[in-house]
């Protein structure tokens, strides 16, 4: 019998079996081989993305320099210097390689960097030394991957970068975040890309919109750069207890703005097919347009006694008493016994200027007999001064220039310049550049301003509010416009602009009377007078400019002339205007209306001096409150009369260089001004003699506004003195530069007659007294006198009423 045998189970655990612990995946009995264990493998591990590289190369600058010659020249009118083009050579040709040319990779960036520094600087000329270009450099670098700029559409809409060294040390990269706008920036008119323009255009449709006030401690500070020969913007912050040298360097920067100025004249540039050269003024103006001028540096008159020369440099007073004339080089006395004045009364000259004299040098043999030498630092002089003197036979101001001239735009320029525009790409103010915005803004100007219609900006000056005549006087100019309430389309003056003094006396100078309680009080009383007119001062932006006898310097100064600029009148006192002005706007326009029907009104209180803009570079008024004409008067050279033999020319004729002013305005308004103390009644015979002493008076007027316009803008400065009679802080005197020349300046000169002069494209006035007077108290009880300009026409006229 046989018998059956159950096969046995395999000793051994099979090849591939999966080991588990789960007893339905029949886990064997037998401890598993680990020998025989397949190992388990980890998951993958992913891998970052490799970010493309390329191979750097060393790109020559002159390989380089046709395509961004074509890029930055051509195409941006950037003047790219050879440093700048050495860095951008070295940037691309680590970032681009071998396919800057082929792939097209240098162009694109080219353009991204002109564009930047468009926007961000707005210089013409690219310099590769300084920190703008390195930091577009830098944060161009955190965009590119593999010689390409991944996010070039961010960039192209940057709106500006912060070019600080502190700025380009934390980002290294361009942030996709919009910056902050310089407070500097009126508008953002230099930042704002493509579509932020459209939205803006859209916005603002009232034209008091695109009006800004811009202090004297908010104005950009530019360095003229002789080597360059263009405006650098300061990196060092201004402080009113500046290093000492910072006052050589107040009168250095006036100095190379004038001779820049010259230079570029056209009779100072000497024709290539001659080498004739004469230094010689002409009688008649200024200067001959018929003949070349060369300028001799004072230094270069040693050795050359008995030669005519033509001389520039400034008028000052010697420590033995002694009138010379400085430049940079040196200093030489002068001798203007048997000189005349170009043009005959229609100038003043005074120490602090700089002119242009024409005459002789006469060394000092007598010194030179005695043994000595005449040089610099010798005996014959002190200091810098050369020994001898200069004989002058004729002395002028320097031929002003332009605006159009110096900024380039729309109208045509100075015909006697023959390099045209020179700062073009330059942002005097902080509002953008004439070749960056000018377009934009003259279509939005032309958009915005009627032809039918007149954009008035009002000015009135010596507004003493502790005198009954000057409130009465401001309620009448106030209610001149004033429109009817009923009228569809009022009009209203985009601005009214208010100078001090605002009080006759000085106060918080221990003056009975002139307390800070009484101060209060006097503004306190304004701000009835201003809540009589809701629907004017709703409408349109009060601006206040201080005098010398505001608070707070006429606390130490006591009236007395105190540096410029000074501050505003501080809110302790004017909180009350404010408050009415915001009550005026919540009864015309309703609370939370905003701006259905334009702006609100708004009240500024502002430095002295200080600039109105509108409509970014297109227009500037410069306005300051100060006694100038007196301090001309003071101080001003007194010239010999020439002899009935040698007639002089008529003190009415104006330099070639410039085209005559028209005379004042000789409409009703304006001759009553100039005769406010006028008798109702005349007889026959005394109505003939007041009418020639009315036009005596108006013929003095008229060359005294002459004068003082011709001086101020031919110095191209607020305040043409030394310090000892006009102090300034030096950090800050650069907002009293009239360079380039404004639209319009306001001389709020309670000393000199109300007058509007238009010299070189340029509108001065002087609104004179508010209540028609020339001193404290004379006016009539309710008679006005302010100036009125229209910036669309660049006319003003001074007018009168009551």
């Amino acid at each position: 019998m046989s018998t059956s045998r159950r096969p046995e189970k395999p000793s051994t655990v099979p090849q591939n079996l999966i080991p588990s612990s789960s007893p339905a995946f029949g886990t064997p009995v037998h401890p598993i081989n680990p020998r025989r264990t397949a190992p388990i493998k980890a998951p993958p591990v992913l891998k970052p993305a490799v970010r493309a590289t390329v191979l750097p190369i060393e790109l020559p600058p002159a390989t380089l320099r046709p395509l961004a010659f074509r890029t930055f020249t051509k195409k941006h009118n950037l003047t790219l210097t050879s440093s700048a083009l050495a860095a951008l050579a070295s940037f691309i040709g680590k970032h681009c390689g071998s396919g800057w040319r082929e792939e097209g990779l240098a162009e694109k960036v080219l353009e991204e960097v002109a564009k930047s520094w468009k926007k961000g600087s707005g210089l013409v000329i690219v310099e590769g030394g300084g920190e703008t270009l390195k930091s577009i450099l830098k944060a161009l670098e955190g965009s590119m991957s593999g010689g390409r700029i991944v996010n070039g559409s961010n960039l192209s809409r940057q709106s500006s970068f912060n070019f600080g060294s502190d700025a380009s040390a934390q980002n290294g990269s361009l942030s996709e975040t919009r910056p902050a706008i310089d407070s500097h920036n009126s508008f953002g008119m230099s930042s704002l890309d493509v579509k932020d323009e459209d939205e803006d255009e859209e916005n603002l449709k009232d034209p008091r919109e695109w009006f800004k006030v811009i202090g004297a401690f908010e104005q950009p500070r530019l360095i003229y750069n002789v080597s360059q020969k263009h405006f650098d913007k300061s990196t060092s912050k201004p402080s009113l207890f500046p290093d000492p040298s910072h006052k050589t360097d107040l009168f250095r920067q006036r100095y190379h703005v004038v001779h820049q100025r010259i230079l570029r004249n056209e009779t100072f540039q000497a024709p290539t097919f001659s080498g004739a050269r004469s230094a010689t003024l002409s009688r008649t103006a200024s200067i001959s347009t018929s003949q070349t001028n060369t300028l001799t540096p004072i230094a270069n008159l040693l050795g050359r006694s008995g030669t005519t020369h033509l001389l520039l440099g400034m008028l000052t007073v010697s420590p033995t008493g002694a009138l010379t004339l400085s430049d940079l080089t040196g200093t030489i006395v002068l001798d203007l016994q048997h000189a005349r004045p170009i043009p005959e009364d229609g100038a003043y000259f005074a120490t602090g200027m700089i002119v242009l004299v024409d005459g002789s040098y006469e060394e000092d043999y007598a010194n030179h007999a005695a043994g000595s030498s005449s040089t610099l630092g010798g005996s014959g002089g002190i200091g810098g001064t050369i020994g001898g003197k200069f004989i002058g036979f004729s002395i002028g101001h320097p031929p002003c220039e332009r605006r159009t001239t110096t900024l380039g735009g729309t109208e045509e320029t100075d015909r006697n310049n023959l390099t045209g525009p020179a700062f073009g790409w330059t942002d005097f103010l902080g509002v953008g550049s004439e070749r960056a915005t000018g377009s934009r803004m003259n279509r939005i100007a032309s958009k915005l301003l009627a032809p039918d219609r007149r954009y008035n900006v009002v000015i009135a000056s010596d507004l003493h509010l502790d005198i009954p005549s000057t409130l009465s006087a401001l309620r009448t100019l106030l209610r001149t416009y004033s429109p009817d309430p009923t009228d569809p389309s009022p009009s209203y003056p985009l601005a009214i602009i208010l100078t001090g003094n605002f009080s006759s006396k000085a106060s918080l100078a221990g003056v009975p009377g002139a307390g800070s309680i009484e101060y209060k009080e006097h503004f306190d009383a304004l701000a009835s007078v201003l809540a009589d007119f809701p629907h004017l001062i709703a409408h349109t932006s009060l601006v206040f400019v201080p005098g010398d006898n505001d608070a707070w310097p006429s606390a130490f100064s006591a009236g007395a002339a105190t540096p410029l600029p000074r501050k505003q009148v501080p809110a302790l006192f004017t909180n009350r205007i404010r408050r009415v002005v915001a009550e005026a706007n919540k009864e015309v326009w309703g609370a939370g209306s905003g701006k259905k029907g334009g702006k609100e009104g708004e009240v500024v209180w502002t430095s002295n001096p200080s600039r109105l803009t509108w409509f970014g570079i297109k227009g500037e008024m410069a306005i300051l409150r100060d006694d100038v004409l007196g301090r001309l008067q003071r101080t001003s050279i007194r010239f010999t009369k020439p002899s009935t033999e040698d007639e002089g020319v008529d003190a009415e004729d104006l330099p070639d260089a410039t085209p005559a002013p028209p005379p004042l305005s000789t409409s009703t308004e304006t001759q009553e001004a100039m005769d406010i103390d006028a008798p109702l009644s005349r007889s026959p015979r005394r109505g003939e003699e007041h009418q020639q002493q009315e036009q005596q008076q108006l013929d003095t007027d008229l060359l005294t506004a002459r004068a003082l316009t011709r001086t101020l803008l031919s110095q191209s400065h607020l305040s043409p003195f030394p310090l000892s009679a006009r102090p300034l802080h030096w950090d800050f005197a650069h907002a009293l530069n009239l360079y380039p020349l404004p639209t319009s300046v306001v001389i709020a000169d309670s000393e000199a007659p109300a007058f509007v002069v238009k010299y070189c494209g340029c509108t001065v006035m002087n609104p004179g007294g508010i209540d028609g007077s020339q001193g404290v108290g004379k006016g009539r009880e309710g008679r006005a006198r302010w100036v009125e300009f229209d910036v669309k026409s660049g006319a003003g006229i001074v007018r009168a009423e009551g």
